[in-house]
């Protein structure tokens, strides 16, 4: 059976435009990602921190021959336009709400012209902006690829409790760790360099329905993590690297941790 590849548009995202003669320096002091050498027709995966190194947004930015657009969570383009004109003082600058669409294409060779690889990861497939195109599939089935491949999401870190580094995007292409300052790279750097990481996301497998976000990881009687979002079969974890690496169980039910190849040496 041929596998064929699939395109969904994603409703859940959506577009902020950032042009100007500036625009360059103004993200580039903002996000975890370089912006210097962005081309047009590039997309780089990055994230806005708060001044103590949490997650505030998870964006992509794409670069385009008279700026950027940024590709963030569609409930959330209000805030984070709010949070860049906060930002933008006296910068030359542009900011406004776009309303091209966003697509996500997955399988074994690209969908065509136009659509860019997701930066996070080769088998995630590639990211469409602004295409007109045809759905083959729907959110729920690219959420399920995402799922599949142990990649987190935004529903996966909540609001300002999460660092960068415990949502493995460094291990993602999320964070630029040779670029100049950035909001919250002090923290992001020192947990870098301290090379000790306690706590990551990481996939659950089980049987059923996924528990509710929040439900306790057990190993033992000691406290492993905490699920976060998932469906049937397989959800993502915050969970403590020293407490995993026997039986795990979730509200009485056995539950086994899936650590992805991409994350091999983390």
């Amino acid at each position: 059976m041929t596998v064929q590849t699939s395109t969904a548009q994603l409703a859940d995202r959506a577009l902020i435009s950032v042009s100007g003669e500036t625009w360059r320096d103004f993200l580039q002091g903002l996000i975890s990602q370089d912006v210097e050498t962005l081309a047009p027709g590039e997309a780089r995966f990055g994230a806005l921190l708060t001044p103590q190194g949490r997650l505030l947004f998870d964006l992509f930015v794409i670069g385009r021959d008279d700026g950027c657009w940024i590709d963030v969570a569609a409930a959330q383009r209000p805030a984070l336009t709010q949070r860049l004109m906060m930002y933008r003082l006296r910068a030359k600058v542009a900011i406004a709400p776009d309303e091209a669409p966003v697509w996500a294409a997955w399988g074994p060779e690209s969908p065509g012209p136009g659509w860019i690889a997701d930066p996070r990861l080769p088998a995630l497939g590639w990211r469409g902006y602004g295409l007109e195109t045809t759905a083959t599939a729907d959110e729920t089935a690219y959420e399920a690829h995402r799922l599949a491949l142990g990649v987190p999401g935004p529903e996966d870190w909540g609001a300002d409790k999460t660092y960068p580094i415990e949502a493995d995007f460094d291990l993602l292409n999320g964070i630029d760790f040779k670029k100049g300052c950035f909001v919250g790279q002090e923290t992001t750097s020192r947990m870098k360099r301290r090379g000790v990481i306690k706590t990551r996301m990481l996939p659950l497998s089980f049987e059923g329905p996924a528990p509710a976000s929040g439900a306790e990881v057990l190993a033992g009687e000691l406290r492993a993590g905490e699920v976060l979002a998932g469906a049937h079969g397989r959800a993502m974890a915050l969970l403590r690297l020293d407490r995993i690496g026997g039986p795990l169980t979730v509200d009485g039910r056995p539950v086994q941790v899936e650590r992805p190849d991409w994350m091999a040496d983390a």
